[in-house]
């Protein structure tokens, strides 16, 4: 049976991992909306705050069978944010109702937030069926339109929830991967070792947790298909991590010796290596980013300063049929390997 997907957020850490998988699968067509860095993709582009315009769009993916909703529009304002990202996912599925699309089932990414990381200190491991928090959060008011439309319509829907993704991907504000290889890239060429710059309890004590974008991607036609994922939410997420450990391993992978940790602010103080980057850039032909763009500094100070567990419950999934393990080390490893193999950090 042919299915026909439309990634919505094709050229982030995630849609674009999933184009590249649903490419090369079989039984798939694949839509990217708005863009994609794939080639000989087929890309819809519209403005999705724009209800009418969605709709003509969309009218060149009236065959679409599933959706892949990883686009955001993030705000500071909570409120706001849950607001403006209810209405671009409904204006998604509207369109696609209004061009006769056969929509059968929208896999939906959320991600830790939806456990309240981002508001405290949380209680780990987090559970698919913990309860909501208060606070306004737009994958709730996504969730929610999902299921509004399932009990109205029998529009099926999935929803996996990752944390730290880690991609190959440049210019995206929450790749970790160009966290560390940039970071990597002007520690090695000041000649100092990899010193970790969060905090000394995140880097010896603390349980954290990473996903993949293309093992992700590879759970996403799995959670588009299988029956047992109907209608469920899912925590994927790989082995619990200390960052000493992979630190360690990384420095190892690229040469480099380990020294202790120096906590310090990355998004007030790296910015003040863009002349050292774009020498770097120079010398090393990068095709790279203006250093302004190319990393999210304060993601990294938030990762590198977490001090409570994140720990995802994976038992959920497992029991449901998808049981493939990655290794978290290789992942950031291969992810690093990759963006050095695509000309954006110098090799190691």
């Amino acid at each position: 049976m042919k299915h026909v997907a439309l990634v919505v957020g094709s050229s982030g850490i995630i849609g674009s991992a999933l184009v590249e998988a649903l490419v090369s699968a079989p039984d798939w067509t694949v839509r990217a909306l708005r863009k994609t860095s794939v080639p000989g993709v087929e890309t819809v582009d519209c403005d999705l705050s724009d209800a009418q315009a969605t709709q003509r769009a969309l009218a060149a993916a009236s065959d679409t069978t599933h959706v892949f909703y990883a686009a955001l529009q993030p705000d500071s304002d909570l409120a706001r944010e849950s607001e403006i990202n209810a209405v671009l996912l409904g204006n998604v599925l509207d369109g696609l109702k209004a061009v006769g699309a056969p929509l059968k089932r929208v896999v939906h990414y959320q991600g830790l937030k939806a456990y309240g990381v981002h508001l405290g200190a949380c209680v780990a491991p987090f559970y698919e069926d913990d309860p909501r928090h208060i606070a306004p959060n737009f994958y709730y008011a996504q969730e929610d339109l999902l299921r509004e439309r399932q009990a109205r319509e029998g529009l099926e829907w999935s929803i996996l929830r990752p944390d730290v993704v880690v991609g190959d991907i440049a210019g995206n504000p929450m790749n970790i991967a160009m966290v560390i290889g940039v970071f990597a890239a002007l520690s090695k060429d000041a000649g100092i070792p990899l010193r970790f710059p969060g905090s000394m309890r995140t880097y010896r004590e603390v349980i954290a947790q990473f996903t993949d974008a293309h093992w992700l991607a590879r759970a996403s036609l799995w959670a588009a298909l299988a029956p047992t994922a109907c209608n469920e939410a899912f925590n994927l997420v790989g082995e619990p991590f200390r960052w000493e450990r992979i630190w360690s391993k990384v420095a190892e992978a690229l040469g480099m010796a380990v020294a202790t940790p120096q906590p310090f602010s990355l998004a007030k103080h790296m910015p003040g290596k863009a002349k050292d980057w774009e020498r770097l850039a120079k010398t090393h032909d990068l095709e790279t980013l203006p250093f302004n763009k190319l990393v999210g500094w304060p993601f990294g100070d938030f990762i590198f300063n977490t001090e409570f567990d994140m720990i995802g419950d994976m038992n959920k999934i497992r029991r449901a049929g998808f049981t493939e393990v990655v290794n978290n080390e290789e992942v950031v490893i291969q992810a690093l390997k990759r963006l050095v193999e695509r000309g954006v950090i110098p090799g190691f």
